[in-house]
């Protein structure tokens, strides 16, 4: 049952009759779909002003199975454009989406996601996902903790990504996976005049001529959380290592290892405290190029798998965007305090608006051997939540850092 309060089919969108004889246009709750006015807001690709008109399909226990939000929006660097989403809960066990949307100033974007088995009630699981896209609105400071502000450059990121994972559940609790990671990048001159080309300010920069990377991952995890999507208790504690190699279809060979571990803690039914630590390491005598180095910058949403394995390079810090600090390895922690202050009933399902105070803290550095907690970057702020149990989670975050307030709009929990 596709509805906004009116309880439509997913059919009747393409029935003239579903526009014309909905019972009154004045009752919001008889209109086919949500209207949402879209202000996402992202300290490195924009402000982005539009309608986002939401069709929610709701099961037997009035939960979300699917979203379809399509929305024609103006983004203030990238001009006019719009996007396509569709993303699917069929069971607790399975979850998909498709994304595809393009902007005037040489922008696009395609991305397909598919897992199965997130509860780990079989013996395996598996995620495919697929992502091209053209950016022209990434930013580069300089390598390094200590890279100036001023220093800022801008590019375009050409990427064609690819993804499979393979996860045994050896119990409920305890996983081995593997991931494949083929990508293929280019870096071509942005959109940003205002700014100069990160090849003109950092001529001898590794990566700028782009290349080709097949990476391989092991995990051992350890997963007592009681939701993937909207935890409120347990932990999650991932091991990984892994590398790329020029004999396996890569421009270049490096090895890596790290850590993810994250924490929740329900003290009461409106109050959780949620915890990540992260850290990754490449050896400093590999030369990679900047663009698979590790990151730090961001909201992180979306950053994991639907599994919740960190197979992104760039880690939650809503000081400034992706990329503000990059460097060989990265160490990051983050809390929350997840507040539930409001919850009813709306459109046929259970939400809830949740206010969230925060404090990130990361920092970069170029050896294993360096101490990774010497110079961190604080970050503090609060963050916003809507929630439509059992899977859906939106979000706006103002943090205060370095170089002053930032927002981040989105969807999913940064961890």
């Amino acid at each position: 049952m596709l509805l906004c309060g009116s309880g439509l089919a997913l059919a009747d969108l393409f029935d003239p009759q579903t526009w014309f004889n909905v019972q009154s246009w004045s009752n919001p709750t008889t209109w086919p779909f949500i209207p949402v006015p879209e202000v996402a807001t992202d300290p490195v690709s924009g402000t982005t002003l539009g309608l986002l008109p939401v069709f929610l399909q709701t099961n037997a226990q009035h939960q979300i199975s699917s979203i379809f939000a399509p929305d024609i929006n103006y983004n203030t660097i990238v001009g006019p454009g719009g996007t396509l989403r569709y993303l699917s809960y069929p069971s607790d066990d399975t979850q998909w989406f498709a994304i595809a949307g393009g902007a005037e100033q040489d922008s696009e974007h395609v991305e397909v996601d598919y897992a199965t088995g997130l509860t780990h009630r079989r013996w395996w699981s598996f995620e495919g996902h697929f992502l091209f896209q053209h950016d022209p609105t990434y930013r580069f400071f300089g390598l390094g903790n200590n890279s100036s502000f001023s220093s800022q450059t801008n590019y375009a990121n050409e990427e064609i990504y690819g993804e499979a994972l393979f996860d045994l559940n050896i119990t409920r609790q305890l996983q081995f996976a593997l991931a494949v990671q083929p990508r293929f990048e280019r870096i071509q001159r942005g959109a940003l005049s205002s700014l100069p080309f990160t090849a003109e300010l950092f001529p001898t920069l590794n990566g700028l001529g782009g290349g080709s990377v097949t990476r391989g991952r092991m995990f051992l995890l350890y997963d007592t959380r009681d939701s993937i999507d909207i935890p409120t208790e347990g932990g999650l504690l991932s091991l990984f290592a892994g590398g790329a190699d020029r004999s396996l279809m890569s421009s270049f060979s490096y090895s890596e290892f790290g850590f993810d571990v994250r924490r929740y803690q329900q003290v009461t039914h409106w109050l959780t405290i949620a915890g990540n630590l992260y850290a990754r390491y490449i050896p400093a005598n590999t030369q990679v190029p900047f663009w698979i180095m590790s990151w730090l910058g961001g909201d992180g949403s979306g950053e994991s798998s639907l599994l919740a394995l960190p197979l992104s390079d760039s880690q939650t810090w809503r000081g400034f965007g992706a990329g503000r600090y990059i460097d060989n390895d990265v160490f990051v922690a983050n809390l929350e305090f997840r507040m539930r202050v409001y919850e009813r009933d709306i459109f046929d399902t259970h939400g809830i608006l949740e206010v969230a105070p925060f404090i990130d803290a990361g920092q970069v550095f170029q050896n294993v051997t360096q101490n990774p907690v010497s110079q961190l970057h604080p970050v503090g702020g609060v963050g916003f939540r809507g929630i439509a149990l059992p899977f859906v989670v939106g979000y706006v975050d103002f943090g205060y850092g370095p170089n002053g307030a930032e927002v981040f709009s989105g969807v999913n929990y940064p961890f």
